[in-house]
């Protein structure tokens, strides 16, 4: 990858899987809504549903801070499929809702918390502001279902529709804060900003999960059988538990992003850039392909762009699919015991299925003049811009820095990558046990390794 000044940015709309989800959720929370209105269980709520709704600001500042000292579920991939394979049966249904519950207000809590930690001129600013009333009036919409029993079919589409609300609220969260914190960096610095949006966008990839995870469930279960109403996918295929898909062919994703990410090159510069898979193509495993699908297209807007910059594009970029050996262990049941499942930890990621899951490498080789010595040391930076002055200080703030991540939020996309793909694509990895390294050759090219751990074989 060889960095320039260049900035160019998409101007046709996006792949739909990578658009912002808020008009799918809106059609999703309509959708709920006209199959509960009107709906005779008003009565059992004691009349009280529509005023317990929301409950007072003043109320979540109380249950902030006991909430946010709850530590963290132990949580595991394993949760996430023990449920049962689609369609689930009513009970099913209703336990994954309840599970669902247990998680989500202390999570919301927590990050309400860290809000609150930063400096308040900061959490002042009119952007950073809206996303902590966003978590408030989250976290609003989940405690009036603290100390239920969600014991029915009602209570399970409302608790849903109560979900499909937070995501949508939720979408832009990155991007916002992103603007904030450059609205605000004469009081905050960039060590700090990279900081907490590591740890943000941690928390939020794994409460998002359980949303979503939740929400095609309900779709794919027997009861509300409806995979076309949900905003996450759901298809109508075996291999697919919620948002997992236990079969994910990492080179069918890879020539679909490099497909979109081609055109984006076409269109910017006028010529499509080539790329080969090798290795062992054919490899599948389990995983989220929504977020796979996201570190790829990243992953390739970099190599691309440097090949295209570089001179480079009659070179195609290469791209290796590498399962790991297969371990001797045995299947992971939908049903694994308590001691069996993975612990949060410092990074609060989610641990795979078994520790024996079989795992996947992809490597991306380049040929796009690598990356400059100078450069190197902060690609990993949200803060680290690649289109500043030739006589800025390298990892210094500029007006492009964080405005990349800001300017996904209308749906606009840039071929530029290492301004933000490159660490938002690192947190999506680890998050699940795997990581991405990159060995650059300057002047020659780069080689990225994507490490992914699956969650195991599921019976």
């Amino acid at each position: 990858m060889k960095l320039t000044a260049r900035a160019l940015r998409l101007s046709r709309p996006l792949r739909p899987s990578l658009l912002p989800a808020t008009r799918r959720f809106s059609s999703t929370i309509q959708h709920l809504r006209d199959v509960t209105s009107p709906s005779p269980t008003a009565a059992h709520y004691g009349g009280q549903h529509v005023r317990e709704r929301h409950i007072n600001r003043a109320a979540v500042e109380d249950e902030v801070p006991n909430l946010s000292k709850q530590p963290l579920h132990p949580l595991s991939l394993a949760d996430l499929v023990k449920h049962g394979r689609p369609p689930l049966s009513a009970e099913a249904l209703l336990s994954s809702a309840r599970f669902t519950l247990s998680l989500l207000p202390i999570r919301l809590a927590h990050r309400i918390q860290a809000l609150r930690n930063l400096p308040y001129i900061v959490v002042s600013n009119p952007n950073i502001r809206r996303i902590y009333n966003n978590y408030q009036h989250s976290l609003s919409t989940l405690l009036p279902w603290q100390g239920r029993t969600i014991s029915s079919l009602e209570d399970e589409i409302r608790f849903t529709e109560v979900l499909a609300e937070l995501v949508q609220t939720h979408t832009d969260t990155i991007p916002i804060l992103a603007r904030g914190f450059l609205e605000c960096r004469k009081y905050i610095s960039p060590g700090e900003v990279t900081r907490f949006l590591d740890e943000h966008l941690r928390a939020r990839i794994g409460t998002r999960l359980i949303a979503e995870q939740h929400i095609a469930l309900h779709f794919s279960s027997t009861p509300h059988f409806d995979p076309k109403a949900s905003p996450t996918p759901c298809p109508e295929q075996p291999g697919y538990i919620g948002v997992i898909d236990t079969a994910l062919r990492p080179a069918t994703v890879v020539d679909s992003c490099g497909g979109f990410v081609a055109d984006i090159c076409e269109l910017n510069y006028g010529v499509r850039p080539r790329w080969i898979v090798d290795g062992e193509p054919d490899t599948t495993f389990a995983f989220v392909p929504m977020h796979l699908e996201y570190i790829v297209t990243e992953l390739l807007k970099n190599a691309f762009r440097a090949t295209v910059e570089n001179g480079m594009n009659r070179e195609p970029v290469v791209i290796t699919v590498a399962p790991e050996p297969a371990r001797p262990a045995n299947p992971s049941r939908l049903t694994p015991t308590r001691e069996s499942r993975g612990v949060f930890g410092k990074t609060d990621a989610i641990a795979p299925l078994d520790d024996n899951a079989s795992g996947v490498t992809i490597r991306i080789r380049d040929r796009g003049g690598g990356i400059g010595p100078d450069v190197l040391p902060h690609i990993w930076g949200y803060s680290f811009t690649t289109f500043v002055d030739q006589d800025d200080v390298p990892g210094a703030w500029g007006d492009d820095a964080l405005g990349v991540i800001s300017a996904a939020s209308n749906g606009s996309s840039s071929i530029a990558g290492l301004g933000y793909g490159l660490p938002l694509s690192r947190a999506y990895a680890e998050y699940f046990g795997g990581g991405i390294a990159v060995q650059s050759l300057f002047g020659w090219g780069t080689d990225v390794y994507l490490k992914l751990k699956g969650v195991g074989k599921i019976e």
